[in-house]
């Protein structure tokens, strides 16, 4: 494993004036660090063009300049309204140069969202940073040391996708970004020639996070500003590919095109929600190594992710993930998933010391963790709960079903009656679309009857999602 290549990760201790008695644990900075031991290696690499890890630090060290003399400073808050690809990873990387906090910007957001999410920023980077100028001592401003970051401060402030409630901020520092990358490298391995693809938005952890472990490995992040069905298929066919984020549905649309047994590829990382069964089997026929991951903004994108040497057996598809190395997991007596370690932003800890997800969830004996789906949206149906994850699982097994949203209706009866959205596939090998007792009968042979949904409505159009592919359950009834 090549996380601490090239040379040693160097970590300081130094007491701080103000507060003797407390520690402030510095680290180096990895892109410097990067740069320094591998120069000429490819850091990005984007439809417009590729930067060597020695061209990425030096033109985020102009970039930063620059910036320090708009008024970016140490803690600062600096949104990055840019789309996906280089200006954005330089106007990101020289803000953790000079050790502003990032607040990373959705392009797609409406006008009032996108001022209430920037209201509280010192500086908004709308354009490409500037790395023209004079003499780069004439251009610094502050003076203030750049070659190592403090694992206690904040780097990121990232805002959740809202698929139960409204967007928050998470706080996330070095240390998170730095122990989420080790653990990711643990269970995924970090090959030196790793050339991890990103398709998803940077303004989400998903997506960012590539870019930060890409330079913490000083491997290569290959940027796409959005998932184009074609490009993505030509460069995982191409070999240029050895790593991809996805999600259910992009991975679906790409077996669809086509895709199968792609050279270079050890392993599409899955997430972003539930994933059915048979999607998974369906790309095990087709050659696609699929390591499932669960995670969440507020640990920093991973907590439990299916490790690279268990994508090599041939028996049934497992389920569920083990936590990385430095996760913990525990189910509560709610069957709410917690979560505790050094990859959870400190102000998501709770007072009994837990992050408390949201999430439903199980553990296996041997500790792996099966997701069954949102707490808050939980269906109380006659005095019964039900997952509407597990329901979506089970309809989406079905060979007609392309994607399945469940939900709760007011109903007089049962309380909440369970509902479905079901999106059909338009070319199936038997004749005839599916009829809705069909599918109720397919959910009647696997959950229990009071599961089974009692109505069942055909859509034409995709179901709604949030750019990180999650399911908009609130937008179905």
């Amino acid at each position: 494993m090549s996380v601490n290549s090239p040379g040693r990760a160097v970590v300081q201790v130094v007491l701080t004036p103000a507060k003797a008695s407390l520690c402030a644990m510095l680290v180096d900075g990895w892109l410097a660090r990067a740069a320094a031991g591998r120069p000429d290696h490819p850091a990005l690499a984007t439809p417009t063009g590729t930067l060597s890890y020695g061209q990425l630090h030096a033109e985020a060290a102009a970039a930063a300049d620059e910036l320090e003399a708009l008024g970016a400073a140490r803690g600062a808050r600096v949104g990055i309204a840019l789309p996906a690809g280089l200006d954005f990873a330089l106007a990101l990387h020289a803000c953790l140069l000079i050790g502003a906090a990032v607040v990373p910007v959705d392009l797609r957001l409406s006008p009032s969202e996108r001022e209430h999410l920037l209201a509280r920023c010192d500086l908004v980077v709308g354009e490409p940073p500037p790395v023209q100028g004079g003499d780069t001592a004439t251009r610094r401003r502050s003076g203030a040391p750049r070659g190592r970051h403090d694992l206690d401060a904040t780097a990121l402030m990232m805002h959740t996708s809202g698929t139960s409630s409204a967007p928050k901020e998470v706080q996330l520092t070095y240390g998170n970004l730095l122990w989420s990358a080790l653990g990711s490298a643990v269970a995924l391995g970090a090959p030196t020639d790793e050339r991890w693809l990103c398709v998803m938005p940077l303004s989400h952890m998903g997506g960012l996070s590539i870019l930060v472990r890409s330079a913490i490995y000083a491997t290569t992040a290959v940027v796409h500003e959005q998932f184009e069905l074609e490009r993505v298929l030509a460069a995982l066919h191409g070999g240029e590919v050895t790593l991809v984020s996805l999600v259910a549905t992009t991975l679906q649309r790409l077996l669809d095109a086509g895709l199968e047994r792609p050279p270079g590829l050890r392993c599409v990382l899955l997430g972003g929600g539930p994933v059915g069964g048979s999607l998974l089997e369906r790309a095990r026929a087709a050659g696609v190594p699929v390591a499932l991951t669960y995670g969440l903004t507020e640990a920093c994108s991973q907590v439990a992710t299916v490790p690279a040497a268990a994508l090599t057996g041939t028996g049934p598809v497992r389920r569920g993930a083990p936590p990385l190395f430095c996760s913990r997991v525990e189910i509560a007596a709610d069957e709410e998933i917690l979560v505790r370690g050094p990859t959870v932003a400190p102000e998501a800890v709770a007072e009994d010391g837990w992050l408390h997800t949201g999430d439903l969830g199980e553990l296996a004996p041997d500790g792996w963790l099966s997701v069954l789906g949102r707490r808050a949206e939980t269906i109380i149906s006659g005095g019964e709960n039900v997952a509407p994850a597990e329901v979506e699982s089970v309809l989406e097994s079905h060979p007609s079903v392309l994607e399945a949203g469940v939900f709760g209706v007011a109903d007089e009866q049962w309380g909440e009656a369970v509902s479905a959205v079901v999106v059909l596939r338009e070319e199936r090998d038997q004749p005839g679309p599916a009829s809705i007792e069909e599918l109720r009968a397919h959910c009647a042979m696997t959950l229990a009857p009071y599961k089974v949904p009692k109505r069942i409505s055909l859509s034409e159009s995709p179901l709604p999602r949030t750019r990180s592919g999650k399911l908009l359950r609130r937008e179905l009834g």
